[in-house]
């Protein structure tokens, strides 16, 4: 570029703001001149010029490169020549010749020889963010919403501890990419806690650390998908037989309108164009956001009524499904506990129909009237996928879980986990197995469950208090109960609106159906899904005194 060749102006959106220059008695008589001299349409890179000397370059390509893109310097427009820009700023020519090869380089700038340097065509402004949105709705001021525990719990002392130690210990290279599989003293050391605490068969080879129950999911899912009609568990068993008792295969190939099968009296429709999709089961009432992680990998959910004693085999065969995600320990959110008959029945099926059952053992730590209701996995290693995590435990953003394969998918649901993100943080790994092998974390569930079932214990008299009347159930486990209130407090909608004006969030039992159990409407009355672990005793009677008195 030739520094005799004349400049146009610059341009811009709008002039950058004068008082962003630097006072001239902070920043030396160079920046003083240029602060007299520079044209208004360049005083936007004055507070780079104003750095010190060993700042300057850098800050000065940042300063033109974000007019750039902001748009202030618009796509087109003609640079001055380097050496009456430098004469403008009141710096070296070599400065300014400096910026302009750096981003030419990166493709903001072009040039070319007599023709001077511009603002590249290619270039184009980011989009502003819309304004955040605002809810002018009253935000309650104490909740009763499912699922979160008592994050004050968190053992900080021990886990910083654990931290030291895991680092101090871990040799170099395990520090580069992870097994997928996870740590091997990680899947050890939850061998032995899973047989120990929950009847699991885990031997560590079947292990799979994971970033939670979402991810376990994603992944059975996406091995789900990947299986399609073939054999899932049993070596050449034939496919499954088709929904509904139709005759031409559930999973044959060709476009055809299928029905998935009269459940609870409601035939559900489904049109499918190329191969089928796999279909898997689940609980309703249950977890929405399930059917979710399935659709995302190509898998289709189907929901089945959760009875007094879990959900019907029979029904499940009527599916066609090929897996059903369970809770059996204590089902979310009803809290009933899977019937001896009912998992009997549930694994005859899997067996029968080359079928998977995938165990959600999101609570299964926390019972308070007896010995915890052990995994189904035990019953069956081969036919369930037992998931679990430290969400309820510890915390839910430590993304830290862990999934039981049976042994024909492992290999499969490892190169899954492979692609998804190449293995789980080593170092978290590392820390977790140190506070199994201390003993560190079954302290942290005894001391969870103490506080837990003392708080179950303040919601169960203060509704006792407050609403009498009101039965109780899910109480022998878990972080939540199901409160049935007599018919005089609704109706139902009223009373959630009366709870929103009080500042306390509930969350009503059919807000978590899908369908396929009319009676959560049909029943009178009004049904809450109450989560106390979050909160202390006296916010607990504090809240339901005020449901019950929302005026004073």
């Amino acid at each position: 570029m030739s520094d005799s060749q004349t400049t146009s102006s610059p341009a811009t959106a709008h002039e950058a703001p004068t008082d962003h220059a630097a006072p001239a008695s902070d920043a030396g008589p160079n920046a003083a001149r240029a602060a007299r001299a520079a044209t208004p349409a360049w005083e936007l890179l004055l507070p780079s010029v104003a750095l010190p000397a060993r700042q300057r370059g850098r800050a000065l390509q940042r300063a033109l490169r974000d007019a750039i893109t902001s748009g202030r310097i618009a796509g087109g427009t003609r640079l001055p020549a380097s050496r009456e820009l430098a004469a403008d700023l009141g710096v070296s020519r070599g400065l300014i010749t400096d910026a302009y090869e750096q981003l030419t380089a990166e493709g903001y700038l072009r040039s070319g020889q007599g023709a001077g340097t511009w603002v590249s065509g290619a270039v184009r402004c980011a989009v502003p963010a819309g304004p955040e949105r605002t809810d002018d709705a009253r935000e309650p001021a104490i909740g009763f919403l499912p699922g979160t525990p008592d994050l004050s719990l968190f053992p900080r002392a021990a886990w910083t501890a654990a931290h030291r130690r895991a680092l101090a210990r871990l040799p170099h290279e395990a520090l580069g990419y992870p097994d997928p599989r996870g740590l091997p003293e990680l899947r050890e050391a939850l061998a032995g806690l899973l047989t120990r605490r929950r009847g699991v068969v885990a031997d560590p080879k079947r292990i799979v650390v994971c970033s939670g129950v979402a991810q376990a999911l994603t992944l059975v899912g996406a091995v789900l998908a990947g299986r399609g009609g073939g054999p899932l568990l049993a070596t050449g068993a034939a496919p499954a037989p088709a929904r509904g008792g139709a005759g031409g295969g559930r999973w044959a190939g060709a476009a055809a309108t299928e029905t998935v099968g009269a459940v609870q009296g409601r035939d559900v429709a489904a049109t499918v164009v190329g191969p089928a999709r796999p279909v898997v089961a689940l609980e309703d009432p249950g977890t929405a956001a399930y059917r979710g992680l399935f659709a995302a990998v190509g898998v289709d959910a189907v929901p089945l009524a959760v009875g007094a004693e879990g959900i019907d085999p029979a029904e499940l065969a009527a599916t066609g499904a090929r897996g059903a995600v369970l809770t059996p320990s204590h089902q979310f959110p009803s809290g009933i506990a899977y019937s001896a008959r009912r998992r009997s029945g549930l694994l005859d099926w899997a067996r029968a129909a080359d079928g998977l059952l995938v165990e959600d053992d999101y609570d299964g730590d926390f019972r308070y009237d007896r010995a915890p209701v052990g995994a189904l996995q035990g019953l069956d290693p081969g036919r369930v996928v037992y998931t679990g995590s430290v969400s309820k435990s510890l915390a839910p953003g430590l993304r830290l879980g862990w999934m039981v394969v049976p042994q024909p998918l492992v290999d499969e649901v490892v190169e899954r986990k492979r692609t998804m993100d190449l293995g789980h943080p080593v170092l978290d790994q590392a820390l977790f197995a140190d506070l199994i092998g201390r003993g560190d974390y079954d302290r942290q569930l005894r001391r969870c469950q103490r506080a837990y079932r003392e708080r179950r214990d303040a919601l169960v008299t203060a509704l006792a208090e407050h609403f009498p009347g009101t039965r109780v159930t899910g109480i022998a486990a878990g972080l939540h109960v199901i409160a049935h209130l007599p018919e005089r407090y609704g109706p139902r909608e009223s009373f959630l609106a009366r709870a929103q004006r009080a500042g306390v969030a509930l969350a009503p039992l059919d807000a978590y159906a899908c369908g396929t159990a009319p009676e959560l409407h049909a029943r009178p009355g009004v049904r809450l899904v109450l989560g106390y672990a979050h909160l202390s005793p006296s916010r607990i009677v504090a809240a339901v005194r005020q449901l019950r008195h929302p005026d004073r």
